[in-house]
């Protein structure tokens, strides 16, 4: 998802509208700042700004694992969340890394006003925490279902504290109201410029039309995300019977089923979008781990070894900095546009050459499953792109979900348009064939048409 701050061929470009990907405005507001500083800055800035949420979110695990009375484990609970994020894909900058930070705030102040006699400071406690909320899903819409348990959970709270369904029904708006709030911002923004249909389908109505993966697919890919949280899930888990008087235990195990039920309902399972299990997870575990300290230990080793082996795996798998730099490289800098139809939209900012289609990120055009919910027919774009004639075409090796007749279309297009194959460069384990066209075209912007 860093990819997003690193197109700087888009700059300036409107998201949705110049630079069409179906992710919350927000989310394109905490890359700015990185895509200011341009590339490589960009790359330091981003990964910065998801440690600093990193280690946030990790000392309010610990946190309400102390304040849950399981302070010995709560040390571990921390050291999890920081650990975790490795062996799940989540060492990118993906959204989860920033709205974890905001969640677990919006927790917290849930947890404090457990305790909070005075209904006024409850209301404004839950007040607060659904603001929170409202920003974490302007990050990542899959916030969602841990939003509505936290203003169910509040909601439950008043039935508790003996206030009746008016006072209950009077509570409910601005909770939800508060929740709804950035969301509803940032589509009066895209109104007040004329863009509340491009708004509204990028954000909400290309989700329905998205196609699902393959059965087999997501079932492999969810038993991955088991086997990976399986230590803190059984940690969670036995966790349960460890709680002992703690009066936050049934908010803190029900937060983390509504994080695992978002999860199998939202479906599509890669990997990092299990991050937001790991802190209900990990403070849920804290209960266990602090009477099995020993275990604690081990399992936690475990993950910061796996952890830096993945990373390293990683590295070469999917290619080193030498690797992309020497792709750029051969397509150097110039006048001429470039169009990756798959591979690393890097290669933009790395190159500094302009784009030919607002669909940037290849997938959008070339993947099963993106098939009729991107607002555009894939075909009729390939061939419009195919139509400006940009410089250079990037193509990677088939990958699993492609559209097999997509690229056959583009790899018929550049033959018969006059590119020549300039080179087949690794990234990786994978292959970047790299066509450019005999007569390069006079340089163009990016095109909505």
């Amino acid at each position: 998802i860093g990819v997003d701050a690193q197109v700087s061929s888009g700059a300036g470009a409107v998201p949705y509208v110049d630079i069409w990907d179906p992710k919350p405005t927000g989310l394109f507001l905490i890359y700015a700042p990185a895509a200011a500083l341009g590339y490589p800055a960009g790359i330091w800035a981003y990964q910065a700004l998801a440690l600093v949420c990193l280690l946030a979110t990790a000392i309010l695990a610990a946190r309400l694992a102390d304040r849950a009375g399981w302070r010995r484990g709560s040390l571990a609970a921390g050291i999890a969340v920081i650990l975790w994020p490795n062996l799940i894909d989540g060492q990118g900058g993906q959204a989860p890394i920033f709205y974890n930070l905001l969640m677990i705030a919006a927790a917290w102040l849930i947890v404090r006003g457990e305790r909070e006699a005075s209904a006024g400071r409850r209301f404004a406690g839950g007040c607060a925490a659904m603001a929170l909320v409202g920003l974490a899903l302007q990050i990542k819409y899959a916030a969602v279902f841990e939003g509505l348990f936290f203003g169910l959970w509040l909601l439950w709270r008043e039935w508790r504290a003996g206030r009746g369904l008016v006072r209950m029904a009077l509570t409910a708006v601005p909770l939800a109201g508060l929740a709804l709030l950035p969301t509803l911002a940032a589509w009066a923004a895209y109104a007040s410029i004329g863009q509340s249909d491009a708004w509204l389908y990028a954000n909400l109505l290309s989700i329905l039309d998205r196609n699902p993966d393959p059965a087999l697919a997501q079932l492999a890919n969810l038993a991955a995300i088991i086997l990976i949280l399986s230590p803190l899930l059984a940690a969670a888990a036995l966790g349960w019977r460890k709680r002992g008087e703690a009066d936050v235990a049934p908010f803190l195990f029900a937060w983390a089923l509504a994080a695992i039920g978002g999860l199998l309902v939202f479906g599509s399972y890669f990997e990092h979008y299990a991050l937001p299990l790991i802190p209900p997870l990990a403070i849920c575990a804290a209960a266990f781990l602090g009477v099995h300290r020993r275990f604690a230990f081990w399992m936690l080793l475990l993950a910061f070894v796996g952890g830096q082996v993945l990373l390293l795996a990683k590295r070469s798998t999917r290619g080193t900095p030498g690797e992309i730099t020497a792709i750029a490289q051969t397509i150097g800098t110039g006048s001429g546009c470039l169009h990756v139809y798959s591979g690393s939209t890097m290669l933009y900012p790395m190159t500094g050459r302009c784009a030919v289609t607002r669909w940037i990120f290849p997938s959008h055009l070339s993947r099963t499953r993106e098939r009729g919910a991107i607002g555009v027919d894939q075909d009729a774009e390939i061939d419009r792109i195919l139509g400006q004639r940009p410089e250079w075409v990037v193509m990677r090796k088939p990958y699993r979900g492609e559209r097999p007749e997509i690229r056959e279309r583009m790899l018929s297009g550049v033959k018969r348009d006059g590119y020549r194959e300039v080179a087949v460069m690794p990234l990786g384990n994978d292959r970047y064939t790299l066509w450019r066209r005999a007569i390069p075209p006079a340089r163009s912007a990016i095109s909505s048409e």
